[in-house]
């Protein structure tokens, strides 16, 4: 299975990283309907952080956002998807003990860990960008200290000439 063509169908819903009822099924090449059964046939084994059921407001954003259309199969997707985090792909393949299920879930699981590892090491270069930007901020700051001295040095000078010099005189 291509990781590239399973991270297409990972989505960001509710703060989880999640994979849609029909992606999955679509990679199982089993109906939604079918998914979805054997789901609620063993409800018990997805709680709330493994699999929960789009709102319409999420459901209606991510056609808008993803899809250019809705129409799939006969008439279009009838009911709001159940979304799976990693944990609940995981828990798929207790619940579908197929061959090709087994297989396609490593395939999940092995995406999801590769975005995981691309937004730590996206966020450690943030990290790094941040405190390059510190400590150049501060180092550019001495700079443009030092040269609105040096511009304001000839004013400077202007007042000085108006003080009585001190120290040894010829």
């Amino acid at each position: 299975m291509e990781l590239s063509t399973i991270q297409t169908k990972i989505h960001e819903i509710r703060g989880y990283r999640v994979i849609l009822d029909f992606d999955i099924a679509e990679l199982y090449g089993i109906e939604t309907k079918r998914l979805k059964e054997a789901v609620r046939r063993n409800s018990n084994r997805f709680p709330n952080d493994f699999m929960f059921e789009l709102s319409e407001n999420e459901f209606n954003g991510l056609l808008r956002t993803h899809f250019a259309s809705s129409n799939k199969g006969r008439g279009g997707i009838r009911y709001r998807p159940f979304a799976f985090t990693e944990q609940g792909v995981a828990m798929l393949s207790s619940v579908l003990n197929t061959e090709r299920a087994i297989e396609v879930n490593i395939s999940i699981v092995r995406a999801f860990i590769l975005i995981r590892q691309m937004a730590l090491e996206n966020s450690e270069i943030l990290e790094k960008l941040g405190m390059m930007e510190n400590k150049y901020d501060r180092q550019f700051s001495d700079v443009y200290e030092a040269l609105n001295f040096l511009l304001t040095k000839d004013k400077l000078q202007t007042n000085q000439k108006e003080r009585r010099k001190s120290g040894f005189l010829s």
